[in-house]
């Protein structure tokens, strides 16, 4: 194997060490193996328990059958037949002992160490009347013996004790019991291990989906999804991540165009300036040559600067960094110090700014934003509705628990399918309406950046407000702003 496939199966090998569904058929199998364990001890102790009990009976019975028929002789002793078998095992000592006469398939020595098995048992327990019984593996058969023992009065003031052994488990059936336990906890342990795993790689699966997919995505590439169609909790992480990418992909959308229409409209002012320094710059011109370009210059030097204002405005909105204040504020107050500070600019575009009503409605707001949204909606109005004879007029009121102020025109109105589209950022109604033309017909020409309706939307909903907007074409434009009152 060379050194790429072996580094190749190192961490292929790593990998499914430290992998989830490893970890999972681990506990698994760790768990069940303490389960299988107690089980089988419980079970193994509990037959051997029984085999012990049952060994006892037998010999008990034994110790009865020999009482009737039992001789014991200088030639040794004389079983009754039937009674014994031939792995069974009878021994007879004295008080001290010593073996008188024993009968089975133990040599000689070991009857001796069971005769002194039996007196310490006998001298341990304390007793000499009743029946003991013990187990025991004898050095040469290397079989388990189960004995008892009982007093045997040899003659006056001596007494012995006969004992007698038969194997504990002479089928083996305690043997074959342990290894079918061990046996059987293996194999449920193997099975266990290799179906576990089986199961777990088919659960993590759409995990690995995921992993897979979320590779595969980059910043272009935001339009795959997984469509998983699962309803447990992995599905529910999957139509997660689909949302996320749904987020993210209009999140990255809006982005893009935002920077394109940001480009757009400060490359427009920026050719202009060029062009018209270069134009002066060119030859020599008269001073009311030099004071038309500087005129022009200023023109998109103030559009530039209020387009840069209004992106770091919205980008602070969209950063969370803008901070609102949360004071009483009376929307009159508002509207009559915009109208102040706009007087001049409606002057010069031939607007007509007029108060309507202007009752007490107060509410818990910002002060200076509501200044900036109401100049907003004024300004707009003023350069899509200027010309003699227009007329902009605000007004204040109170319905219920909400206040509103409410900006109207008599300007050209706006179609329809405009509406759900003012409040777009860089949106305009009139797309031939550029800064080339603004830039040729002089710095009075009305034109926006057409980010000033997004920042009334933003500064509306930030205060718990909505904007609402109605028009008719040739008839006007009317923009209301609710808010609950204080």
């Amino acid at each position: 194997m060379s050194g790429s496939k072996f580094s190749a199966a190192l961490q292929r090998i790593s990998s499914i060490l430290h992998s989830i569904r490893f970890r999972l058929v681990l506990w698994f199998s760790a768990i069940l193996a303490l389960v299988l364990f107690a089980f089988s001890a419980f079970i193994y102790i509990n037959q051997r328990t029984a085999f012990i009990g049952e060994s006892e009976y037998r010999l008990e019975r034994k110790m009865v059958a020999l009482g009737a028929g039992l001789t014991v002789t200088s030639k040794g002793i004389l079983v009754p037949p039937g009674v014994l078998q031939d792995t069974d095992v009878l021994i007879f000592t004295n008080s001290t002992g010593q073996v008188l006469a024993s009968h089975g398939p133990l040599p000689e020595q070991d009857n001796i160490n069971l005769a002194k098995r039996a007196r310490q048992e006998v001298t341990r327990r304390n007793s000499s009347s009743n029946i003991l019984s013990w187990m025991e593996r004898t050095g040469s058969s290397r079989l388990n013996y189960m004995f008892v023992t009982v007093p045997l009065q040899n003659g006056p003031g001596s007494s012995g004790q006969v004992i007698l052994g038969s194997p504990a488990d002479p089928y083996g059936l305690e043997s074959r019991l342990l290894i079918t336990l061990v046996a059987g906890s293996l194999v449920t342990l193997i099975i266990a291990l290799l179906g576990g795993y089986w199961l777990a790689d088919r659960a993590m699966r759409p995990v690995h989906t995921i992993t897979q997919a979320a590779r595969t995505i980059g910043e272009t590439d935001l339009s795959r999804r997984l469509n998983m169609k699962s309803r447990d909790e992995l599905g529910e992480l999957a139509n997660t991540f689909d949302g996320m990418l749904g987020r993210l992909q209009a999140a990255f959308e809006r982005q893009r165009q935002f920077v394109a229409d940001a480009s757009h409209e400060l490359r427009t002012p920026l050719t202009i300036v060029n062009l018209e320094t270069s134009r002066t710059l060119a030859s020599p011109h008269k001073a009311e040559d030099y004071r038309q370009a500087l005129a022009v210059i200023q023109s998109e030097n103030n559009f530039m600067t209020s387009l840069v204002n209004d992106l770091l405005t919205l980008a602070r909105m969209d950063a969370g960094q803008a901070v609102l204040e949360r004071l009483p504020v009376d929307l009159s107050d508002v509207v009559l110090e915009t109208m102040e500070r706009l007087a001049p600019l409606a002057a010069r575009n031939a607007v007509h700014l007029e108060a309507g009503d202007l009752p007490e409605t107060r509410m818990l707001g910002d002060r200076q934003h509501l200044i900036q949204m109401v100049s907003n909606l004024v300004d707009n109005g003023i350069k899509y509705a200027a010309g003699d004879g227009k007329i902009i007029s605000i007004e204040t009121g109170t319905t219920g628990e909400t206040v509103w102020v409410r900006v109207s025109d008599n300007g050209p109105g706006i179609a329809a399918e405009h509406l759900s589209h003012l409040f777009d950022r860089f949106y305009r109604i009139d797309q031939s309406r550029t800064r080339d033309e603004v830039g040729s017909a002089g710095p009075n020409s009305p034109a926006g950046s057409g980010l000033g309706l997004s920042i009334v939307q933003w500064i509306a909903q930030s205060q718990g407000g909505v904007v609402k907007v109605e028009s008719q074409p040739g008839i006007g434009t009317t923009f209301e702003v609710r808010f609950k009152a204080a």
